[in-house]
């Protein structure tokens, strides 16, 4: 799969939607380079040259390169929170009005951004390497994460603090603990250390009990 064809699955593009081949090959050219070289130290003429067009038809398409940087971020961000925001998912979580206890709910959270971060490293890589240099990406960050992913997660978390499932923090604190933990299991396995000898099933295991044993009440 390349990566615009990673891109286009991730934007849910049908046949009305998609890009022009044009753009494809933009789109391509630049989650390469932006991946490579980051977004700072990639110009227009390199993108073109490699998407094999001429630089003003980049310029046709997206009027400067922070907007086709934007274009390709942007999604990404959201789909990032897609197993707190997408129906699908909380209805897995929440099926026939029973829940799911809290190992279940983070072996179905982390499975499925293991499988995203799999399918997406090059976006992922870029997502990481300029949300701190941008402050539309940060603004964009926020904005799902206040409006879209901390409500929902409240919810999962008000229900396991009263069963007693885990520790009495705030609902943002354990978010925040949850997000590192997979986030820096992710990145690793992916960016920093791809071509580590890993066991990603029994990673997955360990990071659960890991948060486990930092969230979980004792039990009498």
């Amino acid at each position: 799969m390349t990566e615009y064809e990673a891109f286009k699955e991730l934007l849910e593009l049908d046949d009305q939607e998609q890009l022009t081949p044009k753009q494809r090959q933009i789109v391509q050219a630049a989650i390469e380079i932006f991946s490579e070289k980051g977004y700072a130290s990639t110009s227009t003429s390199e993108i073109a040259k490699r998407a094999g067009v001429a630089e003003g038809t980049i310029f046709r398409h997206y009027k400067t390169k922070k907007e086709l940087l934007m274009a390709i971020v942007s999604p990404v961000i959201t789909k990032l929170a897609v197993p707190f925001i997408a129906q699908s998912f909380v209805k897995q979580v929440f099926r026939d009005g029973e829940h799911k206890d809290f190992e279940e709910l983070l072996r179905a959270m982390i499975v499925n951004r293991f499988e995203f971060a799999k399918k997406n490293v090059p976006l992922l890589k870029i997502v990481l390497q300029e949300v701190a240099f941008h402050p539309e990406l940060q603004d964009r960050y926020k904005h799902i994460f206040r409006e879209e992913v901390l409500p929902h997660f409240e919810r999962f978390v008000s229900h396991y603090k009263e069963q007693g499932l885990i520790k009495d923090y705030p609902s943002e604190t354990v978010l925040r603990l949850v997000i590192t933990t997979v986030i820096g299991f992710l990145v690793t396995r992916f960016i920093v250390m791809p071509d580590a000898d890993w066991d990603d099933e029994a990673e997955i295991d360990r990071t659960i009990d890991y948060i486990l044993n930092g969230l979980q009440t004792v039990q009498d």
